[in-house]
């Protein structure tokens, strides 16, 4: 029956449909689930640091029910989105339950679409790749695939990193220089990949034309089905789901540096260059997102057998109440600034 604790992530889609379903002002149920009881659950419930044994890690990988727990957030996240989107555009609703109505939606595609995009981007099947693009379509960030696989995870902790928040920069300036740099970093690895296999820039194996090409064929179908009103809710969902994405990103990092060694390069990524927790809540609402840095000490690892290091720097709050804290950058910075190791913070490195 432990094995069904992560069908608590299905929790935050639940709250979402009932909200649209509903309205009036249960259209803020998802945020005030996902933002303020969350976090006090987090606060109330102990942290777990136990780590699997050898044996509980094999039969664990025998499961596929942890795999089809993420591909289950298919028909989750575009169901949720098309009712979003349908309830938002046949019915008389007013403005304050739209500006809802897109909040809770874009809640579901951060964390039941990004997120579980996250975890299957990594995977080595076709098939579990090609659902985690998928997932990232209705957040219109599927360029996140190649930034992510390919370039954060080999420059994660330095700051040729976008998506490594900077010591003492604020979540708000992060947001800008994250989404906006990443999104050239993933053309620039496009094309040093097609290079790489000797194909040419307009080449049918450029991902990133597809992308832009899927995303723009998706925004015309809901234009076309739902006209301007489902247009605006979709971009707005999707702004939605980045922002959350971004501000995970911003907590798993913050102010972490890999030091470089005699030859001038960067050290190997370590279980010291990510931010660690594990309040239980975070963990399980997103798929073990929270022992960041073991993903990133072998992110060939599944979610459901990945480790806690005691050697990893580690959060005082889960990833939940962090993303509210982080909002708050004087209270952030406060908080945060004095667990992160001094011999990291190099702040010309930084800034150059």
């Amino acid at each position: 029956m432990k094995d069904l604790k992560y069908l608590t992530a299905f929790s935050i889609p639940f709250v979402t449909c009932f909200g649209l379903y509903f309205k009036g002002s249960l259209v803020f149920l998802a945020p005030l689930y996902a933002f303020v009881i969350l976090p006090v659950l987090e606060l109330l419930l102990p942290v777990d640091t136990e780590n699997l044994s050898q044996d509980a890690v094999e039969s664990k990988l025998k499961k596929q029910l942890f795999d089809w727990l993420l591909y289950l957030n298919i028909p989750v996240v575009f169901g949720i989105l098309f009712f979003g989107l349908y309830e938002a555009t046949t019915k008389t609703i007013e403005t304050y339950e739209l500006v809802g109505m897109i909040i809770s939606v874009g809640i579901v595609l951060g964390v039941n679409g990004i997120n579980v995009a996250h975890e299957l981007g990594h995977r080595q099947h076709t098939n579990e790749r090609f659902i985690g693009k998928a997932l990232l379509l209705p957040s219109l960030y599927m360029h996140f695939y190649i930034e992510h696989n390919f370039g954060h995870h080999l420059h994660a902790a330095t700051p040729e990193d976008p998506a490594t928040a900077r010591y003492n920069q604020s979540v708000y300036s992060f947001w800008f220089t994250s989404v906006f740099r990443q999104y050239a970093k993933a053309w620039e690895i496009q094309e040093k990949l097609l290079k790489n296999n000797k194909k040419g820039f307009f080449s049918v194996k450029n991902d990133m034309f597809w992308f832009v090409l899927l995303q723009m064929t998706y925004l015309g179908l809901v234009v076309f089905s739902f006209g301007i009103t489902g247009l605006i809710f979709a971009v707005g969902s999707a702004i939605v789901g980045i922002l959350l994405l971004e501000t995970v990103n911003y907590i798993e990092h913050y102010g972490l540096l890999r030091l470089k060694t005699k030859s001038g390069r960067y050290e190997r990524v370590k279980e010291i260059h990510s931010w660690n927790s594990n309040h239980v809540i975070g963990r399980i609402v997103l798929y073990e997102l929270t022992r960041h840095s073991d993903h990133h000490y072998k992110s060939s690892k599944k979610y459901q057998i990945l480790d806690c290091h005691e050697e990893s720097p580690q959060m005082p709050f889960g990833y939940p109440t962090s993303m509210v804290l982080a909002m708050i950058p004087p209270l952030w910075f406060h908080i945060m600034n004095k667990r992160v190791p001094r011999d990291m913070i190099h702040l010309e490195t930084w800034t150059n």
